[in-house]
């Protein structure tokens, strides 16, 4: 099967869960009706929209580089669930905070795709962002059960040197060595913006002013709509459901099991600004509440200073008054990179090197053209919280596409030697524990040619 080994270059075991996340969210997501079961694997099922789905979700990202029949898919897929079946037996845990790392990761993935929250709860059907997470949940729990039953497999698994030159050889004996894409890593100040404390004390005020009134018989939806900030507010009114689990800041969840019913919060800070909470009901561990938020007002002076500040910043580096890594130091006021030199991490891979064919649009407009130890110009930003700030970035390292080499590119290539031999080791698990599976084909597929022996013939 030659097109077997084609995906297994495209696609790393590592990023399998995510494909299937994403579209399993898809399948969910759009609300379509329960169709074919393709195979039953324990209690797992895949359905045969989940293969549709899957191909063309692998044909898109590949830029249709890679081609697979529906018997390959639901063969990819079925290694999925088998994973997944045997966590279970395996008694693999998976912890709420893992769940909800995953799933903010999965949100701001998604929002970054679609451009804010609103267009992807629109785009998938959802009611509001909370349905979204309570699917996203489920989605990322078995993500995760299967990431961790392919470590336990590969735990003892490691490579040599000897062995990552003899897989190195190997691949240029047949003139199959990898090309690696241009690589950045990226570097930045930034300069937040911080509302006065006037302008915080008058947010506070106007919050015990609607308290106040909604105390005094005043309809807290109806001040929701007129006074919140929160996007969210024309189609719930501020309100959510609540629990110690979902993913909510850590303020607000708090609040909404410290208040009793029908009472209403002082104003408290979050990262998102100043709120007020309402209790509506309790039900078991779940709270039923409303907020009001109100973010402190930057104004247009404020970012000039800013600006300003980020361009004297600039000129004092530019002329080796200050290096970088000093300025950052001294001036950035962005906690994530400060203690770093003001690395920027790839939120995709969690690694500071970044793909230059696989970034946003966007930031791959302001920062393609630099050379190693250049700046951009500072330039205006805000955050998935809606805070303001100036910054500017520097291209602290680049390489360009080339092909392969032992020398200068060993840790990727012992990255893909170690990758191999465990896609080797899993493929030697699965083989056994398909033997003792409960394993269910549908007839549509009953006549595939399969890798595995998923069928479990005796001559196989």
């Amino acid at each position: 099967m030659q097109q077997k080994t084609t995906i297994s270059k495209y696609i790393k075991l590592s990023i399998y869960t995510f494909f299937l996340g994403f579209i399993a969210l898809q399948a969910s997501a759009q609300k379509t009706k329960i169709d074919g079961v393709a195979v039953v694997i324990g209690k797992n099922i895949v359905l045969d929209s989940d293969i549709d789905k899957f191909k063309q979700e692998i044909e898109t990202r590949s830029e249709g580089k890679v081609q697979i029949t529906d018997c390959e898919m639901l063969e990819e897929l079925m290694q999925q669930k088998l994973l997944a079946h045997h966590a279970i037996v395996d008694s693999v845990v998976v912890s709420d905070v893992e769940i909800s790392s995953r799933v903010e990761r999965s949100i701001q993935y998604f929002t970054q795709q679609y451009g804010n929250i609103e267009k992807v709860i629109k785009a998938y059907g959802f009611n509001d962002l909370e349905d979204l997470k309570k699917e996203l949940n489920t989605v990322q729990e078995e993500n995760i059960l299967i990431e961790k039953e392919q470590q336990k497999i590969t735990e003892k698994i490691d490579v040599t040197p000897e062995e990552v030159r003899l897989y190195f050889n190997g691949l240029k004996e047949k003139g199959d060595l990898p090309q690696f894409p241009a690589e950045i890593e990226l570097a930045q100040i930034v300069l937040k913006a911080i509302p006065t404390k006037e302008e915080e004390e008058r947010v506070i005020a106007k919050l015990n002013e609607i308290k106040e009134q909604i105390e005094g018989g005043s309809n807290f939806k109806m001040k929701a709509i007129i006074n919140s900030d929160d996007p969210g507010v024309t189609s719930n009114g501020g309100e959510y459901t609540v629990t110690k689990e979902s993913n909510f800041i850590k303020e607000f969840k708090e609040m909404a099991f410290t208040l009793d019913v029908n009472q209403v919060s002082e104003p408290f800070k979050s990262q998102f600004g100043y709120h007020i909470m309402q209790l509506h009901a309790i039900k078991g561990n779940t709270r039923i509440a409303s907020h009001i938020l109100i973010k402190p007002v930057v104004t247009d002076n404020m970012l000039k200073e800013l600006e300003d500040k980020a361009n004297d910043i600039i000129n004092e580096i530019k002329k080796g008054e200050v290096t970088f890594e000093e300025a950052v130091l001294k001036y950035s006021t962005d906690e994530d990179s400060k203690f770093s030199g003001g690395l920027i991490i790839n939120p995709s891979t969690g690694e500071s090197r970044f793909d230059l064919t696989r970034m946003d649009p966007a930031f791959y407009a302001r920062v393609s053209d630099l050379k190693k130890g250049e700046m951009t110009e500072a330039f205006y930003d805000k955050s998935a919280v809606g805070e303001e700030m100036f910054k500017f970035i520097l291209m602290k390292d680049r390489t360009d596409t080339h092909t392969a080499d032992i020398i200068k590119d060993y840790e990727k290539v012992q990255q893909l030697a170690l990758q191999k031999k465990k896609e080797e080791t899993i493929d030697k698990w699965s083989r056994e524990k398909i033997k003792d599976t409960y394993i269910k084909i549908g007839d549509s597929y009953s006549k595939c040619d399969f890798n595995k022996n998923w069928k479990k013939e005796i001559n196989k």
